[in-house]
């Protein structure tokens, strides 16, 4: 085990792209990814996993198909398994996410944003 302390700030300083989310750490089978996002994502949904939207810089919506919700600096929002939503930032977004290895950003609806998965930064 190497015991160095990460930087959220320094690792979003590696990259520029929006919705590709980057590893950065794991934790059992979980892994933790930072992203920057801006505009609108896919609908999508994760049949067998909750996905944790936790906030670093900005404000994100979050919406479903009956409603949204806000998520602004230093919150979180964990969107249950198998709930259909769709992720938005009318201004650039920096973002935490954590969840099991593996899964595809894009849920079943892969596309031109659909990410490479496992990439380490």
């Amino acid at each position: 085990m190497e015991n160095k302390v990460l930087n959220f700030e320094h690792k979003l300083s590696l990259f520029d792209e929006h919705w590709t989310p980057k590893v950065i750490a794991e934790m059992n089978d979980y892994q933790f990814k930072i992203v920057k996002l801006q505009g609108d994502f896919v609908w999508r949904d994760h049949p067998d996993t909750d996905e944790t939207f936790i906030v670093l810089d900005g404000r994100l919506r979050i919406e479903f198909r009956d409603g949204h919700v806000d998520v602004g600096k230093g919150e979180t929002f964990v969107v249950p398994q198998g709930v259909e939503h769709k992720p938005r930032a009318e201004e650039a977004v920096k973002l935490l996410l954590i969840e099991p290895r593996g899964i595809v950003n894009t849920g079943d609806n892969a596309g031109e944003l659909t990410a490479e998965n496992d990439v380490w930064i």
